[in-house]
């Protein structure tokens, strides 16, 4: 029976065959390697995929294809929403390659629900709008540049490694997609990630202005002392100042919860 994609979900399978070659080439899977696929759907990643690593767990939400899904010996199948599922308790000590075609309507708070797992992650390949990846993989001073950019530059290496057009998929979205690889940090900067994430959402939440009008204030309220040129748009500073401030914030912090 032909499943038919539920907008709900945000459903569009992926069916062109080079497509599907080309980004199993990226991901380069190989025999036994412990890997989760998100949104597996009509399994046309999960195939290539499993001939190649002889197992794949996968998660998947909508009940039908799940059930299809279970009928192949080769995979674990996770009846879940994604948000819910404890990637480090399902890693069991083991570092997972994580990969899938992220439902669009969904794929930052997916990104970030990752983040939290990050330590027990190898590397993750995503389809994912394109716009979203330009936006991940941004530099300062651009307008794709963000709060997106920041958070995941601090904990990845990233790269846009594949153009996908519409028509790759059943049905064809109305945007263009691309495939990003994302590897976590060997040494990332020691930072409490909800302070970043903070002072990150403060930064941008009127990026027209000068920070003076909202991080600074934000600063001022934390009596903050240290050295940092809020005469700027939140897009003009590098990923790195954001970083050292928020070090210096928890140092700071810390110097006065001692005393």
């Amino acid at each position: 029976m032909k499943h038919i994609p539920r907008k709900r979900f945000g459903q569009h399978f992926l069916s062109d065959g080079g497509i599907i070659d080309a980004i199993v080439d990226a991901i380069d899977p190989q025999l036994g390697q412990p890997m989760v696929e998100i949104g597996p759907g009509l399994a046309a990643l999960t195939q290539p995929l499993v001939k190649r690593l002889g197992h794949l767990t996968v998660i998947e939400l909508d009940r039908d294809l799940a059930s299809r899904l279970r009928l192949q010996k080769q995979l674990t199948v996770l009846e879940s929403d994604v948000l819910r599922v404890d990637f480090t308790q399902l890693a069991a000590g083991q570092k997972l390659r994580v990969v899938g075609n992220l439902p669009y309507n969904i794929s930052t708070p997916i990104l970030f629900h990752l983040l939290e797992h990050v330590q027990v992650i190898e590397d993750q390949h995503f389809m994912l709008q394109k716009e979203v990846i330009d936006r991940m993989v941004a530099s300062p001073s651009t307008s794709d540049y963000g709060r997106l950019s920041v958070m995941l530059q601090w904990r990845y290496e990233m790269e846009n490694v594949l153009f996908v057009p519409p028509e790759s998929f059943d049905p064809p979205p109305r945007v263009n997609s691309a495939v990003v690889r994302m590897v976590p940090r060997a040494k990332p900067a020691p930072i409490e990630p909800k302070l970043l994430e903070k002072l990150v959402q403060v930064a941008f939440s009127q990026r027209r202005k000068l920070m003076r009008h909202t991080l600074g204030v934000w600063l001022t309220e934390r009596n903050f002392a240290g050295p940092f040129d809020v005469q700027r748009r939140a897009e003009e500073v590098p990923v790195q100042e954001y970083l050292d401030l928020a070090l210096a914030l928890n140092a700071q912090a810390q110097s006065l919860s001692s005393v």
